[in-house]
């Protein structure tokens, strides 16, 4: 029985959507993290009489047709890339953007990952890194004598040594933009690859031309709304629920016809 299989797609379906809202859920308090949506599409049709086809010798035309559904898919599950709020760390290497783009980070076999966490520490030659130790690009590195590090909301990274108090310039963050953000291929880390889907990243500095700007002491927080994906949940577990009754009639009726034939 057709409806057999229909209702399990629908089960698939949404068993993938639990999924999906359980991982937004888990990340809710993940630095950065930008939470996902499960889109469908409906499967192929069996077009039993199509409408528009010719009904009689007199040119009647079919005004409906009689169409078959085989189920449902999932087609994507794309990132939401919307700003999430700001919350005050203190930390002077903590940076949150604020608006468009990503940082940059070298990975240990030499490809570039981008980011929106900004959680960057010191490692021991007092470059910025992640919480991984993946370098930010391109380098910058505080010396050792540093009293003060300031980072501006155009991304100068400034500092200020013993017996002075005027402000060096050390280093100038970047930021990088993608036309397609939903096209980044996520690796974990709070990390994403560049894909053919997300197109060339255009690299440029904060507060200017489109680029966001950056904020020293914070951390953007998860876009995450508990509320909407507790409904979310809800409806994707009676979706779920449906389907299954679904299998339960089929499989009665199917009972139903087998014992008429005893």
């Amino acid at each position: 029985m057709r409806a057999l299989h229909t209702a399990a797609t629908g089960m698939m379906a949404q068993e993938l959507n639990v999924q999906v809202i359980s991982n937004n859920i888990a990340n809710m308090r993940t630095t950065g993290y930008k939470r996902q949506r499960a889109e469908f599409q409906d499967l192929l049709y069996e077009h039993v009489n199509r409408a528009g086809t010719q009904t009689s010798s007199q040119g009647n035309i079919l005004p409906a047709g009689i169409e078959l559904g085989s189920g449902v898919k999932t087609v994507a599950t794309p990132r939401l890339m919307t700003q999430g709020s700001l919350l005050q760390s203190g930390k002077n290497y903590d940076l949150a953007i604020r608006g468009e783009g990503f940082f940059k980070i070298q990975l240990p076999d030499g490809r570039t990952a981008y980011t929106r966490d900004g959680s960057f520490e010191l490692d021991a030659q007092g470059r910025l890194v992640t919480v991984q130790g993946n370098v930010l690009q391109p380098g910058i590195t505080i010396p050792p004598n540093a009293t003060s590090v300031s980072i501006n909301s155009q991304g100068q990274v400034s500092i200020t040594q013993p017996g002075s108090n005027v402000a060096n310039q050390v280093g100038q963050i970047e930021l990088s933009l993608f036309i397609n953000k939903a096209g980044l291929q996520s690796m974990g880390d709070n990390l994403y690859l560049e894909t053919p889907a997300s197109g060339q990243p255009q690299n440029g500095t904060p507060q200017t031309d489109g680029f966001g700007n950056l904020q020293q002491g914070y951390l953007e927080q998860a876009n995450v709304e508990a509320v909407s994906e507790i409904s979310d949940l809800i409806a994707a577990q009676r979706a779920y629920e449906m389907n299954a009754k679904v299998i339960t009639a089929a499989d009665q009726m199917l009972s139903s016809t087998s014992n008429m034939m005893r």
